[in-house]
Parts: structure tokens; sequence; C-alpha cells
């Protein structure tokens, strides 16, 4: 076999390999087995549409803030899988009228994503349903994209990611959108 044939042969199974890889890569199982798992998925539904929230926006934070890891800790301190900052959280179970609430209750996924979920609901009401703002407040700061808004005359139809000024917010609010449309695209069937 000459030279030339060899390398068409294998250039031949290097194509059938890398499209067989990006096939499964691609396909909806595995999407959902490893990239986009939807655990708690019924917990997320439940609070998530008692509080008028779309279900995949939720996942699509729990992806990116915890990757559905209900022992998550960040380096600032927040805590499980919405990564509620301690004092935050003592704010919302005041809200919510949650006299026993005690941080290590973070862990528990049903905690976390009611509390989470209703902290998501007062950035809803006040940022008057805008996803981009309202995932910029939850990551930067509601005070800082009030600031913002003043600052860069943004209305509350704002939606141009790119011009939020922290990188890490921008990068979060695009990483968010993103896993909300695919959630909607693998489980909103």
């Amino acid at each position: 076999m000459c030279i030339l044939t060899r390398m068409k042969v294998l250039v031949s199974i290097i194509l059938v390999v890398v499209s067989a890889i990006y096939g499964v890569y691609t396909a909806d199982w595995f999407q959902k087995k490893y990239l986009y798992p939807f655990p708690y998925s019924e917990i997320v539904y439940q609070h998530a549409l008692e509080k008028e929230l779309d279900p995949f926006l939720v996942a699509g934070v729990i992806r990116t803030e915890s990757k559905f890891n209900t022992q998550a800790r960040s380096p600032k301190g927040a805590l499980g899988l919405m990564q509620m900052m301690p004092e935050t959280a003592k704010w919302v179970a005041e809200q919510m009228d949650d006299y026993d609430f005690d941080i290590s209750q973070l862990e528990n996924p049903e905690v976390n994503i009611r509390m989470g979920t209703w902290y998501l609901s007062s950035l809803k009401k006040e940022f008057k349903g805008n996803e981009v703002l309202i995932l910029a407040a939850y990551n930067g700061g509601r005070g800082n994209v009030k600031q913002w808004m003043g600052r860069y005359d943004w209305t509350i139809s704002f939606d141009d990611v790119e011009k939020i000024p922290f990188p890490e917010t921008r990068a979060y609010v695009d990483r968010v959108l993103y896993s909300k449309k695919r959630y909607q695209e693998l489980y909103g069937r």
C-alpha cells in the first residue's frame, strides 16, 4: 500500500471518529446526562412557578452558580445550589418570616431553591422582568445595577449584555442566558 493510500485511509478513519464523537457530544441524551443535567427539577419547577419565574432561568442560574452541587461554596462565602450569600439569605429569611432559618440550611436543596427563587422574584419585580438586569443584580448586586442604570442612562428595557461594566457579571449573565436556552431546548418539549 502506498503512502498516499495510507494517508487517505487514516484521514477517513479520523473523520469517521470525529463525526461519531461530535454526534455523541451533541446528542440530547449526552447533553442532558453530562452537560445540562436537571437534578432537583421538581423543586425548581415548584418554587419557580409559585414565584412566577421561568424554571429554565432558575436551572440556568443553578448550573452557572454551582453546577447543581449542594455543597458548593464560593471564595466569597456564597453557599449551596443558588450560591446565596449568608447576609442575603438572612435578609430573605426575614422577608419570608422564616425566623427558624440557619445558614447551614443553605445546603438543603429545598431551602436553597426556595430562598434563591424568592430573591430572584424580588429582583424580577424591581427590574420589571428584565432578565439581563435581574441576572446582573443577582451576580453583581442590585445596588450596582441601579448605579449603572443611572450612570449609563440604561432604561428598564436594557438588553446589551456587552455594556455591563463588570467583566465577571457580564460573563455570568451570558452563561446563565445560554444555559436557560439549552434547558428550554432540552427539557421544554
